[in-house]
């Protein structure tokens, strides 16, 4: 298994009274797309602050690259490329001036590295011209340019596609894609977008009321599928289902079985042998939203103003 670009350990965060995050560990490795997905409320934005050191954690440790943000935070952020929310430039500055300002304070970043980012984003067009005539996306684009500036290989992304239209939002994703193909970067990737995450990541970590609740490779997730079945006696069915190990879920009169799709005709053959009555099987695709659904108890909880 590849090492983790970015290693979290128990960590907590209280403000007040409020306990925000709690027992919070996970890592991302290298060329993942990772999405960090959650109701409005859930410490999304909490997490990412800490992770970039906007934030104090109370507990825990952060490692990112080997290196520990509370022995070295230089170090650690150096490694580092990040959009919190809604990218802030000079508007009365051409792109080109931004990324310019942005590489001074940076070692090493040439010219022919900016233009080289600029080139990554699809730029070229407007990069000589005052960011006050650019659209959100194309401030989009010159954030990412700048975040991945200096040569980071993570990238941290907080609701990026906020305030984009469905057009926006694609190219973003594309962008991203992109980038990950040829810089090789890791990226975490906060949303509440269910559509983004399955588009877009390779895996899909829940966070709710500052815990994580699930942690999955959505590739793993397109080959489970379910299978709805009408079975009787129903009881008796269900008690069969557990002595021989399947997961399942009774719904009335109904069993909901989770097993991948080409095992459905051996679950089949093994409840007929079974002297079951199998009076209908249904195929059913868990989709992303049903499991975040799921393990989120439905995805609605009271946003604080303390966590988002």
């Amino acid at each position: 298994m590849q090492s983790a670009v970015l290693h979290i350990e128990n960590v907590d965060k209280q403000i007040g009274r409020h306990q925000i995050l709690q027992h919070i560990s996970m890592d991302i490795r290298q060329g993942e797309i990772v999405g960090l997905l959650g109701p409005n409320g859930s410490g999304k934005t909490t997490l990412i602050r800490l992770i970039v050191g906007l934030m104090k954690k109370n507990n825990g440790r952060i490692i990112i690259n080997g290196y520990s943000q509370d022995d070295d935070h230089l170090k650690t952020m150096s490694s580092v490329g990040a959009i919190i929310e809604n990218p802030e430039f000079y508007s009365y500055l051409t792109g080109f001036e931004n990324l310019e300002l942005y590489a001074s304070m940076h070692d090493g970043v040439s010219e022919e590295r900016i233009f080289e980012v600029v080139k990554r984003v699809r730029l070229e067009h407007a990069i000589h011209q005052k960011v006050k005539t650019y659209s959100l996306g194309m401030k989009q684009r010159l954030g990412i340019a700048q975040a991945i500036l200096h040569k980071p290989n993570l990238l941290i992304l907080d609701e990026p596609t906020n305030g984009l239209d469905p057009a926006g939002m694609k190219e973003f994703r594309e962008h991203l894609q992109m980038l990950v193909q040829e810089e090789g970067v890791s990226v975490l990737f906060a949303t509440h977008l269910l559509h983004e995450v399955e588009e877009l990541c390779d895996r899909m970590i829940i966070i709710q009321k500052g815990q994580i609740k699930a942690n999955t490779n959505l590739r793993d997730m397109e080959g489970k599928e379910q299978v709805l079945m009408n079975i009787q006696p129903v009881e008796k069915a269900v008690s069969w289902l557990e002595t021989q190990g399947y997961t399942y879920e009774q719904r009335e009169q109904h069993v909901l079985v989770q097993l991948k799709k080409d095992r459905v005709p051996e679950l089949n053959k093994q409840l007929v042998l079974a002297e079951f009555d199998v009076l209908e099987m249904t195929p059913q695709k868990q989709s992303i939203e049903e499991a975040f659904m799921k393990w989120t108890e439905g995805g609605t909880e009271d946003a604080s103003t303390h966590q988002e």
